[in-house]
């Protein structure tokens, strides 16, 4: 077994050049970050005419028109996009987990950069896919540039890239200590001192420089702080193998949709009829439009009924993959913790029918942290990106540890596989 302090730097040693580059990779990752969501909330508030309030509320104000004529006209540009970008830069890399598990860390930064912004653009239109996939994609491309004018060994490249690639999640969603965390603990796989350090360094750099555009506050604000209770323990210990159920399900049906995501000249098809239906659905559910943020946010404060709940968290999954498997790019984390979110608040709703005391939104962070800890077979990430996420849950840490651990235990058993691993299979 490694010591976790051991002197030496392993394979990737950490020298003058490579601390440099760590340092101009963080403050590229964050003015990328920046921009990508300065892309992402222009096209949200001209494609649903609002200017103030949350996505949710101009979604809900548009109407269901307008969410109809946005998706279609999404998925109309998200075809061609894709289909295009694709077709002239066949063979260039531009899948961060790819390179790192699979390659040498090189990353097409043209290409790269062209799938984040199409990616951005079709999220602001109401696409259900993650807004995290660019900010970590240019975090890791950029960092592939530096390595490579810094002449870095193969070793620290990869790294460097890992590095890039969770400064990026760290920088939009100002979760530093969980962007490092996600470097380390699923696109490194190991927390040794090695790789936390410049880990931190660059996530926090990248957080940093982020605030230049982005807020330094919490992600999802004005979240109660609730307090343990028995109830709540009593329930993470029968809730955490559910949610490791539905997260193996989630995970192969990722990975199923994955793998026969449409190509070729199906594609250019693809994510119009995939946002048509999402836009059809949303109809009724306009809180399945976009990545979920909203959507979870409703859960930590307790709002929602029970079939509202229900239906949101068995519709959040489909119309995600819908749009993966129509062709469209993006990432996977605020859908799936929002998922997660929404299913903590059902069954805790449920749950105090039998036994009242604890509040709807501590049930929905525990469901949150279960979920994507299950989800990205990160369970230490999880917790601490929920923690960061919502400035919120400390109390519940003990129930927030039990439910996470039962459900990545029981999704790594049936599969071991997480949502990231799944859609190598495609490429």
């Amino acid at each position: 077994m490694e010591q976790p302090n051991v002197t030496g730097d392993g394979d990737t040693a950490l020298t003058p050049a490579f601390w440099a580059a760590v340092c101009i990779t963080g403050v590229a990752t964050g003015l990328l970050g920046a921009l990508m969501m300065l892309v992402l909330f222009t096209v949200e508030h001209l494609a649903f005419g609002y200017h103030t309030g949350s996505f949710e509320h101009g979604v809900t104000a548009a109407g269901a028109v307008r969410r109809i004529v946005s998706l279609v006209a999404a998925g109309v540009f998200g075809g061609v996009a894709w289909y295009l970008l694709r077709r002239f830069t066949k063979g260039e890399k531009s899948e961060v987990d790819d390179v790192i598990w699979n390659g040498d860390g090189r990353l097409s930064f043209r290409r790269s950069f062209a799938t984040s912004v199409i990616s951005e653009v079709v999220i602001g239109m109401g696409a259900s896919i993650g807004r995290e996939a660019a900010p970590k994609l240019l975090g890791g491309a950029s960092a592939s540039v530096v390595a490579d004018r810094a002449r870095l060994s193969v070793a620290q490249r990869r790294l460097l890239v890992a590095c890039g690639a969770g400064a990026g999640l760290a920088a939009v969603y100002n979760v530093p200590l969980g962007g490092a965390l996600f470097t380390a603990e699923i696109l490194v796989g190991t927390i040794t001192l090695p790789v936390i350090l410049p880990a931190v360094v660059c996530s926090a750099i990248a957080t940093l420089t982020a605030w230049i555009y982005l807020p330094s506050h919490a992600t999802y604000l004005d979240i109660p702080a609730y307090h343990f209770s028995r109830a709540l323990l009593v329930w993470a210990l029968i809730a955490g193998p559910v949610v490791g159920l539905f997260a193996a399900g989630y995970i192969r049906l990722v990975g199923w949709v994955s793998h026969h995501q449409l190509s070729g000249r199906n594609a250019l098809a693809g994510p119009l009829v995939a946002f048509s239906i999402l836009g059809a659905v949303a109809i009724q559910y306009p809180q399945l439009l976009g990545n979920g943020k909203d959507m979870a946010h409703d859960a930590f404060v307790g709002a929602g009924g029970l079939v509202l709940l229900a239906a949101l968290f068995m519709l959040k999954p489909v119309v995600t993959a819908l749009c993966l498997g129509g062709g469209a790019s993006g990432g996977l984390f605020t859908p799936v913790m929002s998922t997660g979110a929404v299913l903590g608040a059902f069954g805790g709703v449920a749950w105090s029918y039998l036994w009242p005391g604890a509040p709807v939104g501590a049930y929905a962070i525990v469901g949150a942290a279960a979920m994507i800890g299950a989800g990205m077979q990160a369970p230490l990430a999880a917790l601490v990106l929920v923690l960061e996420l919502t400035h919120s849950g400390f109390s519940l840490m003990v129930p927030m540890m039990a439910a996470t651990a039962l459900a990545t235990a029981v999704a790594r058993y049936i599969d071991g596989y997480s949502i990231y691993t799944a859609r190598l299979a495609s490429e």
